[in-house]
């Protein structure tokens, strides 16, 4: 899972952190390693100007030492400009563990991770992501309070991530009220790639609004499984990007709008949880652009589940995350006019307001 232009057997030809495109000024990168766990894990902590770095832990099991070093930057950079768009007082963080969660993953590896979160001192706030469940995050908090997203029956608020859906259910309407000049997403064909957690649920909304729903997965289990229960499609194609549809949901890995698929895309919106979906921001938002696909900014639209986390360290109810998370449909409707505009992409829109608030925020603590 390579997630940008630079790939990851080119990266030796750098300077193997801070050339890389990716590090963008990163505050603090930490290499955890663990003999007797067997944990090899990085955590990235890309910017702490609105509050301490928060961000989920990924666990997968990458090619390379390289792939995860480019995949924990790369992500850490957008948890950075999620919180800040969002208008919540964190800074930017993520972690990756190297390794099968399937198959390598021990109570012993998360609290040893744990301990290494614990060693920040707050600096880093740990969650779940890819490979992770809400009971290891109740691992981790056995020997850290650095940590959230932990279950009800200890305290926190559990899986975000219905929420996280919600609020890429909430982004999706405002893009089609932008495009189609209605929000109603009744009769509207829409391709959904993935189908975790957040897909699943993502689903369950688009099926109760009347939309066509069609699913892609690398599950044949998982397909079958959200097929007999919501009554969707399962693609069949060998070329999802080529296949015309109203909207374009990637719900998986990053970088699936890259050099090969950007010009083969007939979808006329580009909305879904996926991190990191422009392989190279610049290149592929502008050619986006260029053919009047509106897409809707990753970070901003899939940040229901930050909302969910920090509630829980707020102590926010319910209704309040709800009621926040449904701004995203505001937000992203307030971009996609400013790019209008200002004749720019929607990423750089959505990023040029999040670093404002990063600036303003950076100037007023050093007064």
């Amino acid at each position: 899972m390579v997630t940008d232009v630079i790939k990851a057997n080119e990266l030796h030809k750098v300077d193997p952190v801070f050339g890389q495109q990716s590090f963008d000024n990163h505050e603090q990168v930490v290499f955890c390693n663990d003999k007797d766990t067997g944990l090899k894990a990085i955590i990235g902590i890309h910017n702490s100007v609105l509050g301490p770095a928060l961000g989920g832990t990924r666990m997968w099991d990458y090619a390379n030492e390289w792939e995860a070093l480019n995949d924990v930057l790369r992500l850490s950079r957008g948890m950075t400009y999620k919180s800040a768009i969002t208008g919540l007082n964190l800074g930017g963080g993520k972690a990756v563990i190297i390794g099968d969660a399937k198959t390598q993953k021990t109570p012993e590896l998360m609290r040893k991770f744990g301990e290494f979160v614990n060693g920040l001192g707050g600096k880093y706030i740990t969650a779940e992501d890819v490979g992770m469940t809400t009971a290891d995050m109740d691992t981790v908090r056995e020997v850290t309070p650095y940590v959230t997203g932990i279950s009800e029956s200890k305290g926190g608020l559990g899986n975000p991530s219905p929420i996280t859906a919600y609020g890429v259910f909430m982004g999706m309407k405002a893009a089609a009220k932008y495009k189609f000049g209605s929000d109603v997403l009744e009769g509207k064909t829409i391709f959904v790639q993935g189908i975790g957690n957040v897909g699943e649920a993502l689903v369950g909304h688009l099926v109760k609004e009347g939309a066509n729903v069609t699913i892609s997965d690398i599950s044949q289990e998982r397909l079958e499984e959200v097929r007999a229960k919501y009554g969707v499609t399962i693609y069949s194609g060998n070329d999802i990007y080529s296949e015309e549809m109203d909207i374009y949901a990637p719900c998986a890995l990053g970088a699936t709008i890259n050099d090969d698929t950007v010009n083969k895309i007939k979808a006329k919106i580009i909305a879904g949880a996926a991190n990191n979906q422009l392989a190279v921001e610049q290149v592929h938002g502008k050619i986006l652009f260029d053919r009047d696909i509106v897409w809707a900014p990753d970070f901003l639209i899939n940040a229901g589940g930050i909302i969910n986390v920090y509630g829980e360290l707020e102590g926010y109810d319910r209704k309040e995350i709800t009621r926040k998370t449904e701004n995203i449909y505001n937000t992203t409707l307030e971009i996609l006019k400013n790019a209008k505009t200002n004749k720019v992409t929607t990423n750089t829109a959505a990023m040029n307001i999040a670093q404002a608030r990063i600036d303003a925020r950076k100037e007023e603590n050093s007064k």
